[in-house]
């Protein structure tokens, strides 16, 4: 028989269990893989491997709420199939009954620690440089309630998808200056700080939710100092940058080379702040426009303009045709977002129209790899991804 840590390195099925347990998905979700280990049914040699690979080498001790109900899902499933649970996990599951309050999880102040495997295809087309990675896990701690105000220590589909894009296109990224707006839990900086990026700069609004990255930049080995006054990492700083009173001079002095948002387009109370935001910091008041828009008729669509795909008002799609020689002088933003409410949406696109912003849908023309196979509860098909320049002319 193999061992245990052999299996983990080797079987797919394996590392998508261990993967799934560590990054806190949904019992339903991890019982699931083990059930696929097992053939059909969690034998005792599964068990035995998720005691021994799963819980005894994890930091349970900071996750026992979510252990306490991933061992009630695997023993009864375990048992409504006529098996034998081992006695560790029962010994395991008493300890969390004793150590964890039923009401422990509508705490809001709850924490967990997740910890998210982006596996990387053997076959993966990456540049040499990047290809050392075959697995890059990232440790985060995230807020076990989304309410309560404390959404920016949370886990979001957009960002697992816009951490994604960064891990596939990493060369977009290269000695590329980033700035991201509502960076919350710090995943996307960790992600393009392995990109070869010249500098990354996080920000969000919330004091309570800087002080969450940046311990989640600790965990990671990227820990700065939160207001970037002394900084262990020259490349990487975390600033508090409320987009309601961010001034614009304080943003001038940014110049990125690229913008990152993941769900950011959510609240239209702070839409208007945010599509300010963008367009200062996308805009570049030095650029020479009439040397890039000189002599380039050609490279125009025949009939350039602004407009609404048919799908917009059920999908949200827009489609804006810019000019493809500034694109590689000026800035861009990439912005990934669940479109939940058309009307938000819509909303964001009128706003973004006042200032000059070009957005573009390039969810199905640069699509990302699925480094995240084992997360079954990230639906990627919801998650669209838009690229945003300021129009010139």
């Amino acid at each position: 028989m193999e061992k245990e840590e052999e299996l983990h390195e080797s079987s797919t099925p394996c590392l998508h269990l261990v993967s799934a347990f560590l990054a806190c998905e949904p019992p339903d979700f991890v019982v699931s893989f083990a059930r696929d280990f097992g053939g059909g049914s969690i034998t005792e040699r599964v068990q035995s491997f998720i005691w021994n690979v799963c819980i005894k080498k994890s930091d349970v001790k900071c996750n026992l709420p979510y252990l306490k109900r991933f061992l009630k899902k695997l023993i009864v499933e375990i048992e409504s199939n006529g098996d034998v649970v081992l006695d560790e996990l029962y010994e395991k599951y008493i300890y969390c009954l004793a150590s964890v309050k039923d009401d422990e999880l509508a705490k809001g102040s709850t924490r967990m620690l997740r910890r998210f495997s982006f596996l990387f295809p053997k076959d993966c087309s990456q540049p040499s440089s990047f290809q050392i990675f075959r697995k890059l896990e990232v440790t985060l701690q995230c807020s076990l309630n989304m309410l309560e105000g404390d959404t920016g220590c949370s886990i979001w589909p957009s960002g697992l998808f816009l951490s994604e894009f960064i891990l596939s296109f990493p060369e977009v990224f290269s000695d590329k200056s980033c700035l991201e707006v509502g960076s919350g839990v710090g995943l996307v900086g960790v992600c393009l700080a392995q990109t070869n990026c010249s500098k990354v700069i996080l920000t969000d609004g919330d004091l309570s939710t800087l002080a969450n990255m940046n311990l989640n930049l600790e965990l990671n080995q990227l820990g700065t100092d939160m207001l970037g006054h002394t900084q262990r990492n020259n490349t990487l700083q975390c600033l508090y940058l409320p987009w309601e009173s961010a001034a614009e001079n304080e943003l001038r002095e940014f110049m990125p080379d690229i913008v990152l948002g993941a769900d950011v387009i959510y609240d239209p109370l702070c839409l208007p702040h945010l599509v300010r935001v963008l367009a200062i910091l996308l805009k570049r008041e030095d650029l020479n426009v009439s040397h890039l828009n000189n002599g380039c008729k050609d490279s125009y669509p025949p009939d350039r303009r602004c407009f609404e795909s048919e799908e917009t008002s059920s999908a949200g799609e827009l489609d804006i045709y810019g000019d493809p020689h500034a694109e590689h002088l000026s800035p861009v933003a990439y912005i990934a977002s669940v479109i939940r409410t058309i009307d938000t949406f819509n909303y964001f696109l009128s706003l973004a129209e006042k200032e000059k912003l070009l957005v573009s849908d390039i969810t199905e023309t640069m699509k990302p790899l699925d480094l995240l196979p084992y997360v079954k509860s990230y639906q990627r098909s919801n998650v669209r991804m838009f690229k945003i320049s300021y129009l010139y002319k």
